[in-house]
């Protein structure tokens, strides 16, 4: 007999070579219908494998991350099939799953597939599906290994293989298909009932552009066919609020080869909105104790060698700065952090003054590769919402809660209540990932999970997530099409001060170590605008959008009374323009509409003889005819049940 531990704590006894799929049916048999995938002692297994040791058991259906991974991973596996037997020679190498559904990067050889081969790649990948094959994992020694992929002539494999340890190879066969796989996977191809590829790509191998290009196959799939059609459906929602198609409609950024990849432009509405954006925290943090500091652009490359950062990112940052001076080399500044700590040893502090809060939106610079870069959300230069507090131990628990508080304050102001908190700490199995005392960071992560709980923050444990010099809280948004985002985060640090030589005069009169908390409600100014962007579908909270309203004369001769109604608008401090085009109020209404301008204000003959205004609302809801005095009110009423003070 041996022990399985399950996630609440129970233990069941069971015979030896008892499989996941055995232990489900003991516990429900519903659980036994829906179970697909499964870990012990956290290694992915498959349900049918047998459990010799006492371990830690957990089982995945279809609504667990991990299941679906199988599941996705297991398609892969049956669209590599049915690519080998549609276009004959041609060379699989990988096939993951990922965040949604999968891909699988192939050489076709003389073969180019297009999307109008989709569905027939489609076709017959669902009538293996149907079959039922299970899928079997195996153990190979790794010249029989070798020998199989150069029987094939699929290089790609026999490199793989030759960079693994005999005793570690796996094959994973379902039907009279066979591939190189670590494994993880659901119990039969039968389970997988929907399958759709999504586009091809081209992709260097192993992500060398000095290696061959690639087709990358990209697919999802569901085990429901009604699933995948709300999944397309979200998919033609996304298309309309892709934040490079609003943003270029709105007026708010656009790019430019010559200023260069990954470099976004502000136009002047975008311009605007992100100053009311970074005025908006300003003033909750000016209430919360922070100080405003401005750093450089660039900093000596020591300063980064200081902090880790260079060791860690220097392959990811642009090329040093040289200059006439022999040996002397700058970069652009791919942190905020390490200049904030030189400000904070500017002077000598005593534990009275602390915390100490220096606050900057600072713009940093990362080199991405070119096919990585993505309109606002994945960029070469962003400005980051940087703040850095450097307290005593004592004083930790309470800023941090602090932050918290500020950080749920920015997001209810912004519609992001939907949301879950991840406490990100380090992997204890690979500690070369990470700087500083072990000590330190069980005192860190144990201070994020303390202060978590005493928010009543629904929280998880994300294990390999921290930041190298520190463990993080991160802010999981799931936006108006149910993707989840990282929006803002917290880290505590013990290391940075460490490698800086930080301290303030304690009570006892002795030197110490102040701890740092790194902090970004926004995370990035460019990458929040974008995924406010898309979950607003371009309808921003009143008290952001550009324009708040919108004149429409019925005609030339009301435009006098238009601009005047204009000036009273403008000393309410309500943002309006005035459409005055000789065109139909209609259409006037119709391209207010497309560009997602919250009011449209009518003025003709009787609203002038009224002096009032006629106010339709974006989406056609009709607030009849009101003075300006009225119409103010309601703006302000409105933005004031959203933007609450701090």
């Amino acid at each position: 007999m041996i022990q399985v531990t399950l996630p609440d704590g129970s233990i069941k006894k069971v015979d030896k070579g008892t499989t996941p799929f055995e232990v489900a049916q003991q516990i429900s048999e519903g659980l036994a219908r829906n179970v697909i995938s499964a870990k012990y002692d956290d290694i992915t297994i498959e349900t049918k494998t047998p459990l010799n040791h006492d371990g830690k058991l957990v089982l995945y259906t279809w609504n667990d991350a991990e299941g679906k991974k199988a599941f996705w991973h297991s398609s892969s596996h049956v669209v590599a099939q049915a690519l080998e037997e549609l276009y004959p020679g041609i060379k699989l190498t990988i096939g993951p799953a990922i965040e949604n559904g999968f891909y699988y990067d192939v050489d076709f050889g003389e073969h180019t597939p297009s999307d109008k081969d989709f569905a027939t790649i489609e076709k017959k990948a669902l009538e293996i599906a149907r079959e039922k094959h299970d899928f079997r994992m195996r153990e190979v020694s790794k010249s029989d290994a070798l020998n199989y992929y150069k029987e094939k002539d699929n290089t790609y494999k026999v490199e793989l293989i030759e960079n693994l340890e005999d005793g570690e190879i796996t094959f994973c066969d379902h039907s009279s298909f066979t591939d190189l796989c670590r494994g993880g996977h659901i119990p039969n191809t039968g389970i997988i009932k929907a399958i759709k590829i999504l586009n091809v790509a081209g992709a260097y191998w192993r992500g060398d552009e000095n290696n061959k290009q690639l087709t990358r196959v990209y697919g999802i799939s569901f085990p429901k066919q009604k699933e995948l059609t709300a999944y397309l459906e979200m998919l033609e929602e996304a298309k309309k609020r892709d934040h490079r198609k609003l943003g270029r409609e709105l007026g708010l950024f656009t790019f430019s080869q010559k200023v260069g990849q990954g470099l976004p432009l502000w136009l002047p509405k975008g311009a605007a909105l992100r100053e009311r954006l970074e005025n908006f925290l300003k003033k909750a943090q000016k209430k919360a104790g922070y100080e405003m500091v401005v750093t450089p652009h660039i900093g000596q490359k020591e300063l980064y060698i200081t902090s880790g950062h260079y060791a860690k990112y220097g392959e990811d940052s642009f090329q040093p700065i040289q200059t006439p001076k022999e040996d002397e080399e700058f970069l652009l500044k791919p942190m905020n952090c390490p200049h904030h700590c030189e400000v904070y040893k500017s002077s000598p502090w005593s534990y009275k003054d602390l915390p100490i809060r220096y606050a900057e939106f600072g713009t940093v610079y990362r080199y991405e590769q070119s096919g990585e870069l993505h309109g606002l959300t994945r960029v070469r230069g962003f400005t980051q919402d940087d703040a850095h507090i450097f307290c005593t131990n004592d004083q930790l628990n309470e800023e941090f809660k602090k932050v918290i508080d500020l950080t749920l304050y920015v997001l209810g102001s912004l519609g992001f209540d939907n949301f879950r908190a991840q406490v990100s700490v380090r992997d204890l199995e690979k500690p070369e990932k990470y700087i500083g005392d072990v000590a330190n960071w069980e005192k860190a992560e144990q201070a994020i999970i303390d202060a978590a709980k005493e928010k009543g923050l629904d929280y998880v444990i994300e294990t390999g997530e921290a930041a190298f010099y520190g463990p993080k809280l991160d802010f999981m948004i799931k936006d108006a099409l149910g993707r989840n985002w990282q929006l803002g985060t917290i880290q505590v640090d013990y290391n940075l001060p460490e490698r800086f030589e930080l301290s303030y005069k304690g009570s006892d009169n002795e030197s110490h170590r102040p701890v740092m908390i790194h902090r970004a409600p926004f995370g990035s100014m460019e990458r929040f605008v974008a995924l406010l962007l898309e979950h607003t579908g371009g309808n921003f909270p009143l008290w952001l959008i550009p324009e708040q309203a919108i004149l429409l004369p019925v005609s030339e001769k009301h435009e006098k009374y238009a601009k005047k109604v204009l000036n009273s608008l403008e000393n309410n401090e309500i943002r309006a323009l005035i459409d005055n085009r000789n065109e139909t109020v209609g259409k006037k209404i119709r391209e207010a509409e497309l560009k997602k301008i919250p009011f449209m204000l009518i003025v003709g003959e009787n609203e002038e003889g009224s002096q009032t205004v006629s106010v339709r609302r974006h989406g056609g809801e009709d607030h009849g005819s009101i003075t300006v005095e009225q119409f103010s009110d309601l703006v302000s009423n409105e933005i004031n049940a959203t933007l609450k003070s701090f």
